[in-house]
């Protein structure tokens, strides 16, 4: 495989994956944004439907898409020879750079914050009902924080490839 079409498969990989990482989040938000965080009767009724709709939502696609992302992206960095300006947010570079710190920050707030209280609230790990709660309301937070975190992601990477001159 040519660097031509190796770089143009990466760039495709980043961004469908993207698209299903921040689309998971921001849908949630658009579709349901008077949505709050279960209740007790929620949580001790499993046929109840909206721990249903949880269930039924929680696939893990999500989870991967955003590694997947992450790897994509810090191969286009590699592949162009500028990582290391991205991650020292040197000259042009650093737009990119901040875009990948956003990014990094929001997958690692997907694997070690939402993903571990998500699963007791699924009851994927045993936990109390009053844990399931509390940790109901940690996701709820950490999905909002993903998805507010895009918007400046998306602005950062655009201004990386566009924005050049005004940080160059």
């Amino acid at each position: 495989m040519d660097a031509m079409t190796l770089d143009l498969l990466v760039r495709w990989v980043h961004f469908l994956a993207g698209i299903v990482w921040v689309g998971h989040n921001y849908s949630s938000v658009v579709q349901r944004p008077s949505w709050r965080p279960l209740s007790a009767a929620d949580l001790t009724d499993d046929q109840s439907p909206r721990f249903q709709a949880l269930l039924n939502r929680e696939h893990g696609t999500f989870r991967w898409a955003a590694v997947l992302t992450w790897c994509a992206g810090l191969l286009m960095l590699w592949q162009r020879g500028i990582l290391a300006s991205a991650l020292t947010l040197h000259g042009a570079q650093a737009p990119i750079g901040v875009g990948l710190y956003l990014g990094t920050l929001m997958m690692l707030n997907v694997w070690f914050v939402l993903w571990p209280h998500q699963k007791k609230v699924l009851g994927l790990v045993p936990a109390s009902v009053e844990e399931r709660l509390r940790c109901s309301r940690i996701t709820h937070l950490s999905s909002r924080t993903n998805t507010m975190l895009s918007l400046p992601l998306l602005f950062f990477m655009a201004a990386g490839t566009h924005g050049g001159f005004l940080f160059g």
